[in-house]
């Protein structure tokens, strides 16, 4: 089965009253306008120029020849998803954790260009000529690398000193002054001893926590307890239930991240998008409505959808999901190891810098999700909706109503305007889009439908209606959905939050709205980093 990002049962399978769709049905136009996204890369030699047309392309393929750099990419997904297992899942963590190991990556390639300027160090690294080999490249960017994630997951030392022996090189050795391995190890000291207090508080020594390595630093505190809603304008904490810790209600996940340091913004607040829809308007009434009708119409395709931008247990976030995408453009277009290095670079920060730009926004506005919305409009009545694994849709009690989820990742657990799926997923297809020179992807995924939420149930359990099982669905849970453009890609990301019950549409449009500014605005300073015209000071 084939499904498309624009076709209809994906994106609206029941009109919303009163909620205007024009900004996302607009971009989706234009995502698919053949010529007119097409356009030349904004200065900056990337790498090979791709052709006019591409054979489609599958997403996380194997790659028939892979640069170091994308085998890094490899590699720290890797453990980052190893850590998800054992901590859970943490975007805005897991965004810095992949942003500052490309970044000392970055900076350990361009001592050995003849022009581009590291980010901490600028061009004080710079070899002679004679040294630019790709050997020394591919080793100091693993000296780097191997420096940065070992810092950041120490639990996984052993695991990541293995990876540096698969790839021919000695973890234990620190190299002559002026080796690709001191080179490498310098470049990453110097990104790691900037990022050390930044505002995220890695170590749980910044002032106003309590030790907590990433702990809160500002003192928030929710305005609605677990068990009943006091605003509904507010964010709720939500119960989990798992299946190893029992009933717990996670708090706030890094509510201090609006103080984290940007790479590329000037400040965290500078595109803050505008006041969300409230309780008593037309505008967040019909909105969540949109989400009820979503819950309880949702096709195989569309289930497909949410979980293959969940992205299931072992999620390394928005951040690992477009550096995996940046990977099949890699392929795609065949690059060589400068031009991945460069575009990994530059896609960790933009996930990173969107992150921090969303979670501003998030706490400034502290918004709840459908899950308190549903409860709000509709407390003591009855909804249609999702009834859980097996069981299809029917008639549930509005304090029942649950998203597309398994309830022990019921939704995340932070505030919901605006969405970070949709900015972070925006930011980085625009990136792309100015890196590459186009718009179009060309890729398809492979999506088993109802794999994280309902793996072992039938098709037809999958799509019951009030307790008879569906007669009209394949068998196959298997799906395949095209991404054709990034435009495209960004806009899938962000609808299926709201199909999911995860997010208003308020939370996806404005989000893509962020996305798309932080990009744009970030592309030149990513350029002027590889063009060598940055002015960068040397020091820590």
């Amino acid at each position: 089965m084939r499904a498309s990002v624009l076709y209809n049962r994906a994106m609206r399978p029941v009109p919303a009253r009163r909620v205007s769709h024009a900004p996302l049905l607009l971009a989706l136009a234009l995502a698919f306008a053949p010529a007119a996204c097409e356009r030349k890369p904004r200065g900056g030699d990337h790498g090979p120029t791709p052709p006019a047309e591409h054979s489609r392309i599958e997403h996380r393929a194997a790659p028939t020849q892979a640069s170091a750099a994308y085998r890094w990419v490899d590699i720290m997904l890797e453990v980052t998803g190893r850590e998800v297992v054992q901590v859970g899942a943490r975007p805005t963590i897991i965004s810095r954790q992949m942003a500052i190991p490309m970044t000392a990556m970055y900076d350990a390639w361009a001592a050995y260009d003849p022009v581009a300027v590291g980010t901490r160090l600028g061009g004080s690294l710079r070899r002679p000529v004679a040294e630019h080999t790709q050997a020394n490249k591919e080793a100091a960017i693993a000296y780097a690398m191997h420096a940065a994630l070992v810092d950041l997951f120490p639990a996984d030392r052993a695991f990541i000193d293995a990876q540096m022996q698969q790839m021919g090189h000695d973890p234990a050795l620190q190299g002559e002054p002026g080796s690709p391995a001191a080179i490498g190890r310098a470049a990453a000291a110097a990104v790691l001893q900037h990022r050390r207090h930044d505002g995220s508080n890695q170590a749980g020594d910044e002032p106003g926590g309590d030790g907590t390595p990433y702990g809160d630093t500002t003192g928030y505190a929710p305005k609605n307890p677990v068990d009943r809603i006091v605003d509904p304008d507010r964010w709720q904490p939500i119960t989990f239930e798992d299946p190893k810790r029992g009933a717990f209600a996670p708090g706030f996940l890094t509510p201090q991240w609006f103080k984290v340091e940007p790479f590329a913004l000037q400040r965290s607040d500078q595109f803050r998008p505008p006041p969300p829809p409230k309780v008593g308007s037309p505008e967040l009434a019909a909105q969540t409505e949109e989400c009820i009708r979503f819950n309880a119409t949702l096709s195989l395709e569309q289930k497909a959808i949410v979980e293959f931008m969940r992205d299931g247990p072992r999620s390394t976030g928005q951040s690992g999901h477009w550096l995996q995408f940046a990977q099949d453009v890699s392929r795609r277009d065949h690059h060589d190891l400068d031009t991945d290095v460069k575009l990994f670079f530059a896609i960790a920060n933009t996930a990173f810098d969107a992150f921090i730009a969303a979670w501003e926004a998030k706490r400034f506005y502290d918004t709840s999700r459908p899950f308190t919305l549903v409860r709000h409009y509709h407390r003591g009545g009855k909804v249609e909706g999702w009834l859980g694994v097996c069981k299809g849709t029917g008639e549930v009690a509005a304090e029942q109503w649950y998203p597309y989820s398994p309830r022990s990742f019921v939704t995340p657990p932070f505030p919901g305007y605006p969405s970070g799926h949709s900015t972070v997923s925006a930011a980085c297809s625009t990136m792309l889009r100015h890196f590459t020179g186009s718009d179009r992807f060309g890729a398809f995924a492979k999506q088993t439908a109802g794999i994280y939420t309902e793996a072992e149930c039938t098709t037809a359990q999958m799509q019951a209606a009030r307790g008879v099982p569906a007669t009209d669905v394949p068998a196959s849970h298997e799906i395949v959905l095209e991404l054709p453009t990034f435009t495209a890609t960004a806009e899938m990301a962000g609808i299926s939050r709201v199909m999911g019950g995860y997010h208003i549409q308020a939370d996806n449009v404005e989000g893509l709205t962020l996305g798309r500014k932080v990009a744009d605005f970030s592309w030149p300073v990513y350029r002027a980093y590889w063009e060598g015209t940055a002015k960068v000071e040397p020091g820590p």
